[in-house]
C-alpha cells in the first residue's frame, strides 16, 4: 500500500487543511509539510527497493465494453519521478513556511499546494488514460488556484485565467487523442495497449493525427509553441509557485506523458518530426525573448520555455532516456534559480526589476553562490549537471537531424547570453537602489533548500546520470561524442563573454530591440483573433438576443399581449346601458351579415 499512501497522503493533507484548520495558519502548513515528506519518504522506500506493484481495483465498468482499473504504474520510470516530484515538492514546501510566514492566505495557500502534489502524482502513478487525464486537469485547476493566489490583484486574476483557459485547449485536442486511441486499440490502459499498436499501425494517417492530438496536451501542459503564451504570466503567483510549476511539476508532466505513452508517438515517423520541430522552434524563440526581459522571474520564465523545448526535441528525436535525462536535472538547477530569485526579491522588498538591483553577491552571499551553481548548470557549464544533459540532447541532434542541431546550439549560445546578463545585472556592480543597498541574507528556512539544491544542480551530473551521459553519447551518437561537447563549450563561453563585455557596469539596457521586448507580438496577436472571433461572436449574439430575441420576441408577445388587453379593457366600461347598445350594435351586423352577405 506504499503507493497508494505517496498519492493519498496530500490529498488527505488537502482535505484537513480545507474541513478543518483553515483558522491556524501555523498548524495548516505543518499538516502539508508533513504529508509531502510522507509521500518523499515512500518514494524513497519504494525506489530503493525496487518496488514494481501495487493494489489495482475495478473501477469503472460498463458492460465490459469499456473498462478502466483504479491502478499505479510503478516501473523505474514512475519510481524515479516519485522522488523527484515529491522532493522536490518538499524542499519548496520547506521554502514557503519562510517566503508565505506573513501571508493572510497562508492556510489556503498550503491547502491547494497539498492538493496540486496529489494531483501530479497521481500523473505520475496513473496506469491508464482516464485516471491520468483526470489527475491532468485537477493539476491544471491546482495550478489556476496557485497562480491567482494573490487573487485581489488584476494582474494575478489574469494570469490564472489566462493559465487555465490556454491549457484547456490543449486538453481538448488531448482528449480527442485518447478517444481515438481507445476506438483503435479497445482499451484506456497502456499496458493494454501497447501489444494492441496493430489497430493504429494498419492505419498511418489515423495513428499519426492521434499522437498529434496526445501531443497537444503535452503543448498545453509544456507551455510550447504557440500555446506557450500563459507560462511566463504565470510569474503573478507567489514564487515558491513559480518554482513547483516550472521545475519538476506542472511543466514537466508534459514530456513525461509523452515518454509514457512513447509506443504511440514513436511508430509515427511524421508525428516525430513535428515533435521535434515544435521543441526547437520553442526552445530558440524563448531564448531570443528572455534576451531582452527586466523581470528576473520572466527571464527564468522564458528560461524553462526553452529548456522544455529541448526536452520535447529529445523526444521528438525518439530519445525518451535524454528527454528524461534533462527533466531530471533541470528540475534541481531551475527550482534553485526561482526559489533563490525569491531569495532576491524578498530581501529586495518584492522588487523584480533586474535594473533596480546589483551588487547583491555582498549582500546576499549565499543566495548569490547558490544562484550562481544553478546558472552555471542551465547554461551547460562544466562539471554542472545541465552540461551533462543538455550536451547529450545535442549529440543526438548531431546525429540525427543536423539542422535541428545547429538550432540547438545557436540557442545555447542564447542561453549563455542571457544568463551570464542576469548573472551580472543582478548581483555584480554597485547596487542601483537604496533597497538593493541595504538588503541583508535570507533566513535559514529559505536558504538551507537553496544549498540542496545548489549540491544537486552541481554534482547531479556525476553522482547519478554520468553513466546515462556515457550510455547516449557513445551508443547512440558515437560520430558527436568529442565534437559536440567542444561545440557546445565554445558556444557558452562567446555567449557569456559576450554578454559580459555588453553589461558589465551598465545601469540601464544598451539594447533596445521592440520585437523581442514585445515577445513577438503573440500576446497582441491572440488579442485580435479573440476579437475578431469570440468578442465579434459575443457581440452578434449580444445583438439578436437584445433587438431580435428581446424585442421581436420577449418583448414583442409582451406589448402584444398587453395592447389586446388594452382594447378589451376599452369595452369593459361597467355601464349597463353601454352593454345593451353595444349587444344591440351586434345584433345588427349579424343580421346584416346574415341578409345582405
Amino acid at each position: 500500500m506504499l503507493p497508494w499512501l505517496i498519492l493519498l497522503a496530500p490529498l488527505v493533507s488537502a482535505t484537513v487543511i480545507t474541513l478543518f484548520t483553515l483558522r491556524w495558519k501555523t498548524l495548516s502548513s505543518a499538516i502539508s509539510v508533513a504529508a509531502v515528506f510522507v509521500s518523499f519518504i515512500c518514494s524513497c522506500l519504494i525506489f530503493a527497493h525496487r518496488t514494481s506493484g501495487a493494489a489495482e481495483f475495478t473501477w469503472i465498468d460498463i458492460g465490459g465494453v469499456f473498462q478502466v482499473p483504479l491502478g499505479l504504474t510503478l516501473d523505474q520510470l514512475s519510481r524515479m519521478m516519485t522522488v523527484l516530484v515529491s522532493g522536490i515538492g518538499a524542499l519548496i514546501h520547506v521554502y514557503s513556511l519562510g517566503y508565505m510566514r506573513d501571508d493572510e492566505g497562508k492556510s489556503r495557500y498550503f491547502a491547494a499546494l497539498s492538493l496540486f502534489m496529489f494531483a501530479m502524482l497521481g500523473i505520475v502513478l496513473a496506469n491508464n488514460f482516464v485516471l491520468l487525464f483526470i489527475s491532468w486537469e485537477l493539476v491544471g485547476f491546482t495550478s489556476y488556484v496557485l497562480i491567482g493566489h494573490w487573487f485581489y490583484r488584476d494582474a494575478a486574476a489574469d494570469a490564472a485565467n489566462k493559465a487555465f483557459i490556454t491549457t484547456r485547449i490543449g486538453d481538448f485536442g488531448f482528449m480527442i487523442g485518447i478517444l481515438m486511441i481507445w476506438m483503435a486499440t479497445g482499451s484506456v490502459v497502456f499496458a493494454e495497449i501497447a501489444p494492441r499498436m496493430s489497430g493504429l499501425t494498419n492505419h498511418p494517417a489515423f495513428l499519426t493525427i492521434s499522437a498529434l492530438l496526445v501531443f497537444c496536451g503535452a503543448v498545453g501542459k509544456s507551455a510550447q509553441l504557440p500555446l506557450h503564451v500563459w507560462l511566463p504570466d504565470a510569474m503573478e503567483g507567489p514564487t515558491p509557485i513559480s518554482a513547483l510549476i516550472h521545475a519538476a511539476t506542472m511543466v514537466a508532466a508534459g514530456v513525461y506523458m509523452l515518454v509514457r505513452v512513447a509506443f504511440v508517438i514513436q511508430t509515427s515517423p511524421a508525428a516525430l518530426l513535428v515533435v521535434a520541430w515544435i521543441g526547437t522552434i520553442t526552445a530558440v524563440m524563448a531564448a531570443l525573448i528572455a534576451t531582452q526581459q527586466d523581470d528576473i522571474k520572466r527571464i527564468l520564465a522564458y528560461s524553462t520555455l526553452s529548456q522544455l523545448g529541448y526536452m520535447i526535441m529529445a523526444v521528438g528525436l525518439a530519445s525518451n532516456d535524454a528527454a528524461m535525462f534533462h527533466l531530471f536535472t533541470h528540475a534541481f538547477f531551475k527550482a534553485l534559480l526561482f526559489l533563490a530569485a525569491g531569495s532576491v526579491i524578498v530581501m529586495l522588498h518584492h522588487e523584480q526589476n533586474i535594473w533596480n538591483m546589483g551588487g547583491l553577491r555582498r549582500k546576499l552571499p549565499i543566495t548569490f553562490v547558490t544562484f550562481a551553481a544553478g546558472a552555471l548548470a542551465l547554461i551547460g557549464c562544466p562539471p554542472f549537471s545541465g552540461f551533462f544533459s543538455k550536451d547529450a540532447i545535442l549529440a543526438l541532434a548531431y546525429e540525427r537531424n543536423v539542422p535541428i542541431f545547429a538550432v540547438a546550439l545557436f540557442t545555447a549560445f542564447l542561453t549563455a547570453f542571457y544568463v551570464i546578463r542576469l548573472l551580472v545585472i543582478v548581483f555584480f556592480g554597485d547596487a542601483r537602489t537604496e533597497s538593493a543597498s541595504e538588503s541583508r541574507e535570507s533566513s535559514p528556512v529559505m536558504t538551507v533548500p537553496l544549498i540542496v539544491l545548489a549540491i544537486l544542480a552541481t554534482l547531479g551530473g556525476f553522482a547519478f546520470f554520468t553513466r546515462n551521459f556515457l550510455t547516449l553519447p557513445i551508443e547512440k551518437a558515437p560520430n558527436a561524442f568529442g565534437i559536440v561537447p567542444a561545440l557546445a563549450i565554445a558556444a557558452l563561453i562567446v555567449g557569456g563573454g559576450l554578454a559580459i563585455a555588453v553589461y558589465r557596469n551598465r545601469t540601464n539596457e544598451p539594447m533596445d530591440i521592440e520585437r523581442l521586448r514585445r515577445k513577438f507580438y503573440f500576446d497582441e496577436f491572440y488579442g485580435r483573433l479573440i476579437y475578431w472571433t469570440q468578442d465579434l461572436l459575443a457581440r452578434v449574439s449580444a445583438f439578436v438576443d437584445r433587438w431580435i430575441i428581446d424585442v421581436a420576441a420577449v418583448d414583442g408577445s409582451s406589448r402584444g399581449t398587453w395592447g389586446v388587453g388594452a382594447l378589451l379593457r376599452l369595452v369593459q366600461v361597467g355601464n349597463l346601458q353601454a352593454y345593451v347598445f353595444l349587444f344591440g350594435l351586434g345584433v345588427v351586423a349579424v343580421i346584416y351579415f346574415a341578409v345582405f352577405r
